[in-house]
């Protein structure tokens, strides 16, 4: 019986003996596998640090573009709308006709003063001359001066009633001018009102007509910017429809601030004459200087719907590090995450960028 023990105990031994010389080996290989592990070999690449950039403070804000000058053009008389002579989108010059109301009854009236002008005329001729009659007279001590005075006066009625007329007249013909209504500026209409057939009243707006050239971009700011924005200021603005974006200045800051959104409102100036009213509009203002990455466009590398850079350790190694783009400079493009001053990147030769490559063809433990 205790024969049978002691090679039970012998055999046991053996097989954990076994099973360690197995583990040991087996980790050997491992080990020697590793160190005969490649990675690619990554060359014609350049590898810069990353560092701090002192940039813009940029304010990034939406608003609404608007032209400089807006008019409602309206009637003055009341009157059916007989012909508009512009549509929607036409250009037109000041003093130009848009529209005639009917002038049937403006027109009966310049006829009915031009008759009374007419008519006083000839009143204040007769007196005229009726006064130089009685002026012989006098001279010649043949009427009384009480005789010459009535007829001084007669004349003098005479004339002033000539006038009176005479600005009725004028008051008819004004009236029938403003049945025909015309562009009070260069510009462009950009809504139409009334149709032919409708009945205009004064003061009603018809047509509304926007000047050409310089346009604004009314935008709010919170209220805490308001000491760091200043008229005059320089901003860039992009527009909606129009590829580059757009120089301005800010032109008015208006001193009142929304006592519920607690923000005020500024107006930019843009100069271009591709900028139609209501189109959309963002507006980048400097308000300041910070730190941050920026990095080269060309080290920024897309792969579908992820964004990142080619980072470099210290052994060498080449990984693709995700990264969240921010704002885009004239000498790069912001980093916001993913990357921390000191990191050594792949700045060119992105092409030849391998990811899990080494930098050289190194072998790497």
């Amino acid at each position: 019986m205790e024969k049978l023990k002691h090679k039970r105990l012998i055999i046991s031994c053996l097989l954990a003996a076994i099973v360690l010389i197995t583990g040991m080996t087996a980790g050997c290989q491992g080990n020697a596998g590793e160190k005969t592990t490649k990675r690619p070999k990554v060359t014609d690449v350049t590898v810069s640090p990353v560092s701090l950039s002192v940039v813009d403070d940029i304010y990034e804000t939406t608003g609404t573009v608007k032209s400089n000058t807006v008019s409602m053009v309206a009637g003055r008389v009341m009157g059916v709308v007989t012909s508009i002579l512009v549509k929607e989108g036409d250009t037109v010059k000041a003093g130009q006709l848009l529209l005639v109301i009917d002038n049937r009854d403006a027109a009966q009236r310049v006829r009915a003063a031009g008759m009374a002008v007419a008519s006083a005329n000839q009143n204040k001729d007769l007196a005229e001359k009726t006064w130089q009659r009685y002026k012989n007279l006098y001279d010649l001590k043949a009427i009384s001066r009480q005789e010459m005075d009535q007829v001084e006066t007669q004349k003098k009625v005479s004339e002033a009633e000539y006038e009176r007329i005479k600005a009725m007249e004028n008051e008819a013909r004004t009236y029938l001018s403003f049945t025909r209504v015309t562009a009070p500026i260069n510009g462009r209409i950009t809504e139409k009102r009334i149709d032919v057939g409708s009945m205009a009243n004064p003061g009603v707006p018809l047509l509304v007509l926007e000047s050409s050239g310089k346009s604004n971009i009314e935008v709010s700011l919170d209220a805490g910017l308001r000491p760091k924005v200043k008229t005059g200021m320089a901003v860039e603005a992009a527009v909606e429809s129009i590829e580059q974006p757009l120089r301005g200045k800010i032109r008015e800051i208006f001193p009142s601030i929304d006592p519920l959104s607690r923000t005020f409102t500024i107006k930019v100036e843009i100069d271009h004459a591709g900028i139609r009213s209501g189109l959309f509009a963002r507006v980048y203002i400097p308000i300041g200087k910070r730190e941050t990455i920026v990095v080269p466009q060309q080290a920024i590398v897309q792969k579908g719907q992820l964004i990142g850079v080619f980072a470099v350790d210290t052994r060498g190694i080449v990984t693709y590090r995700l990264v969240r783009k921010g704002k885009t400079f004239p000498h790069g493009v912001e980093v916001l995450s993913g990357l921390t001053a000191g990191d050594r990147i792949i700045t060119s030769g992105i092409a030849h960028a391998i990811d899990g490559g080494a930098i050289g063809g190194e072998n790497i433990k």
